[in-house]
């Protein structure tokens, strides 16, 4: 942290004094008064530097406003800190199972967690207050299995029912944002606060009525507003939850805010923008183009990688978009993908030493028909001992050729990832 040499016996200036709303709250700057007494507040000293985004969150639960002392303040650029604080904390984690092994257990936490999480959202819907106790139950068993081996529950993401889009998609964007945090290195107690961030970002949807929400035609200039309002919605169910964390609040609130200041609703630029914001953003805009919704069709996991790429910097956190596509890789688990010589696979597990050889289970011959299924690890084409035309051309969306996810898991059909 850069230090501010206060010279001694100053005295406190009306003039250095500023009343900000506590959304405003940045890292570095030195709180003077708040909009209540100290002694009703955790702070122990009457005056401190925000030092860190839970420092940001406290103030935030007991106040709506403060005074900040702009002499004493030590603020660092938001990208050189985010630089900083990713060096302090990178933690290399190693898998602990197989993915095969992962799969069989990963199974089983991915349903139940379908199941509440749909049950979450529909008791929202119906004007109950979010369940934040089963929601951090469920992110934990999602960290816990990621933690493991992040390639089964990432393979199952995939698989996707678009009747229930909104349920599956907030809990593909926890699972995706856990595993983001993981290969940014967060210990495990930010992978838990990290996830029921990205479970409940998108709860305010369930009070926008369903046929504005699934409408498959544009919407007007009023139904868009509408939507947007979502995360005003958001914001406000989880505020009044019990148990609920302030990051969880702010993440349903400034996830679509940009870094440009173009985003809603506050037009937020970045130093506003908190970091579990800008997770989340990416893993919701990856995952919403992934699929295949009312109104558009999905896009390959490359088209999406690309779509984030080129918007880093404005739209998404530059270093963090980076990052992402790193962690995604090539070929995510669950892509189907056609090789050089025709044929059509599904991506099982990745290679993290080649990512562009991952284990595939061919399901469509060289012209396109059926065939009996077969896992080949093309990491022998490296080795010599697998032709090199199935090194793999292009990833395609779900549904190509007739190669369904969905399809493979109605039929029960368990791999072998061996």
């Amino acid at each position: 942290m850069k230090k501010t040499v206060v010279r001694p016996g100053r005295v406190e200036k009306e003039a250095d004094r500023k009343k900000i709303a506590v959304d405003e709250l940045q890292i570095g700057m030195y709180v003077s008064e708040l909009d209540r007494d100290w002694l009703g507040t955790p702070f122990l000293m009457q005056g401190f530097t925000i030092q860190t985004r839970e420092d940001i969150y406290t103030v935030q639960e007991h106040c709506s406003y403060v005074w900040i002392d702009e002499v004493k303040q030590t603020y660092v650029p938001a990208e050189e800190r985010a630089v900083d604080e990713a060096k302090k904390r990178k933690k290399n984690y190693i898998n602990k199972v197989s993915a095969s092994d992962e799969h069989r257990q990963a199974l089983g936490v991915f349903r139940e967690a379908r199941r509440i999480t749909k049950s979450l959202l529909d008791e929202a819907r119906l004007g109950a207050s979010v369940n934040t106790e089963a929601a951090k139950s469920t992110v934990n068993e999602c960290v816990q299995s990621i933690l493991r081996n992040p390639d089964a529950l990432t393979w199952m993401s995939k698989m996707r029912n678009e009747d229930e889009y909104t349920a599956e998609h907030c809990l593909n964007v926890c699972i995706l944002a856990i595993s983001f945090g993981r290969h940014l290195g967060y210990e495990e107690e930010a992978l838990q606060h990290i996830g029921l961030c990205g479970l409940l970002h998108d709860v305010g949807k369930m009070k926008i009525p369903p046929e504005i929400l699934n409408k498959p035609d544009r919407l007007t200039d009023k139904e868009f507003k509408m939507i947007k309002a979502h995360t005003v919605h958001g914001r406000n169910l989880l505020m009044t939850a019990p148990g609920s964390y302030h990051g969880v609040v702010d993440v349903a609130y400034s996830h679509h805010e940009r870094l440009d200041g173009n985003g809603y609703p506050r037009g937020l630029k970045a130093s506003g923008i908190s970091e579990f914001s800008r997770i989340v953003a990416i893993a919701d805009a990856y995952d919403a183009m992934t699929a295949k919704r009312v109104y558009e069709d999905a896009r390959s996991s490359t088209d999406a990688l690309k779509e984030i790429f080129d918007n880093r910097g404005t739209q998404f956190d530059e270093r963090l978009a980076e990052q992402f596509l790193e962690m995604v890789g090539l070929y995510p688990p669950g892509s189907i993908v056609e090789m050089t010589n025709g044929c059509v696979g599904i991506v099982l597990t990745t290679n993290h030493k080649y990512r562009h050889l991952p284990k595939v289970l061919v399901v469509r011959n060289t012209v396109k028909r059926p065939v009996k299924e077969k896992v080949l690890n093309l990491a022998d084409c490296e080795r010599g001992t697998l032709d090199k035309s199935f090194l793999i051309k292009r990833v395609l969306v779900d549904g190509a050729h007739n190669v369904s996810l969905k399809a493979y898991k109605d039929r029960g059909l368990q791999f072998s990832f061996n």
